[in-house]
């Protein structure tokens, strides 16, 4: 069996997106829009931070999972591409974090 890829998940989410279903979890997500799913996101976040500090191991990886799944419900209804993703880490990760974060726009002194 191959390994499951970030790429696999958004290609599932973009097909569900769309789908008349009304047992469709991600379809139900999509009619509702990317403010309730950014929302939903957030809690998915605090859950995971939870998860995190507070819980084992199986249960952070559970959150984890529900988080980039709500990440790239959430891209898909943005139309942000998970390659514009990976490519803006790829670009991060040709300098020091340090550098990189003084370089960006919104740092202070820019």
């Amino acid at each position: 069996m191959s390994e499951f890829t970030l790429k696999d998940l958004e290609t599932i989410v973009a097909a569900r997106a769309t789908s008349e279903d009304v047992s469709s979890y991600t379809a139900t997500l999509a009619r509702k829009g990317a403010s309730h799913t950014a929302k939903k996101l957030g809690e998915e976040a605090v859950e995971t931070i939870i998860a995190a500090v507070a819980e084992d191991d199986g249960r952070l990886t559970s959150e984890a999972a529900d988080l980039l799944y709500h990440l790239l419900v959430l891209l898909h209804l943005k139309h942000v591409p998970l390659s514009a993703v990976m490519a803006e880490l790829a670009r991060r990760t040709a300098q020091t974090g340090l550098e990189e974060k003084a370089n960006r726009p919104d740092a202070p002194g820019h």
